[in-house]
């Protein structure tokens, strides 16, 4: 397939979710957008048909309870996530949420502890605590993804099974640019992480999205209990990421001022820019 002209080459070459099997009504056609583009999904049993418009045929995969799909003829492959193949582990998918903003944006977002305590107010954060402490960002130059490790977080409840408030300890991996995992510490089982994270769908520059999925350690709640505690503190979020202006993300540092707290976000912004891409960014002297 002749990569559409509008694309920049990293943005195309990578794997998208879609949504998840149950999203796709057996035996029906289901349409959906991608990267300005239009999809029709039609699922047969357990067999996923994605195609283009004019009937061409894309590749699909079915990874961490969603379906994939690329435009690419030779996409870069989907990274790793190990702990879903630990069976002990609980995973609960949110379903598709659309917000009006870059789907790098949502991403950006979701890695910003600044504002824990003033939009996840009595949840993940506190006024009282609000300081974001130095932690440690590096690139993993073999798979070409970001991490921001030792990020420390004073938090009232900072997971469905946390007893009362204390400090958390985050990890968050960037292995592809419209995907995010945050680790957290996991109250039942010290040693462990919890995992939550985002596969975002970029429907248009400006408007994407978001297929989420937390996968615990945990025996206490419900299923429905812990849709309830992520979607809460997502519907918050979108509230800030649909005010956000401009709606796309800059990647020159001159557009948007950052402080020590957005160590992440400066990796992130340097590494798009560093791979050339273009798609859903505002460069200098384009401001909306």
């Amino acid at each position: 397939m002749t990569m559409p002209t509008h694309l920049d080459p990293f943005t195309h070459a990578q794997w998208y979710a879609l949504g998840r099997d149950e999203d796709f009504p057996d035996g029906r056609k289901t349409q959906t957008r991608l990267l300005s583009q239009d999809l029709t999904v039609l699922r047969r049993g357990r067999t996923i048909e994605v195609t283009l418009p004019q009937g061409q045929p894309r590749p699909t995969q079915h990874r961490y309870g969603h379906v994939w799909t690329t435009f690419s003829d030779t996409p870069r492959a989907l990274y790793d996530i190990p702990e879903f193949e630990e069976v002990e582990r609980r995973l609960i998918t949110a379903g598709a949420v659309h917000v009006r903003c870059s789907g790098l944006r949502a991403v950006e977002n979701f890695l910003d502890m600044a504002h824990f305590p003033f939009v996840h107010t009595g949840i993940l954060g506190v006024e009282e605590h609000a300081e974001v402490e130095k932690y440690d960002v590096s690139m993993d130059v073999e798979r070409d993804e970001i991490w921001a490790t030792n990020c420390m977080f004073f938090q009232p409840v900072a997971a469905a099974t946390a007893k009362a408030g204390g400090t958390t300890k985050y990890k968050y991996r960037l292995p592809h640019p419209y995907s995010v995992i945050l680790y957290k510490t996991c109250p039942p089982r010290p040693g462990e992480w919890d995992l939550i994270g985002l596969f975002i769908q970029p429907t248009e520059e400006d408007v994407c999205i978001v297929h989420s999925f937390v996968l615990v350690f945990d025996q206490d709640n419900t299923d429905t209990e812990l849709l309830h505690f992520q979607q809460n503190i997502f519907l918050q979020d979108r509230i800030i990421l649909e005010n956000q202006i401009p709606r796309r993300l800059p990647l020159d540092m001159r557009l948007e001022i950052p402080t020590r707290a957005d160590a992440s976000s400066i990796a992130f912004r340097r590494w798009l820019k560093a791979n050339g891409v273009t798609w859903s960014t505002v460069r200098a002297g384009d401001m909306e």
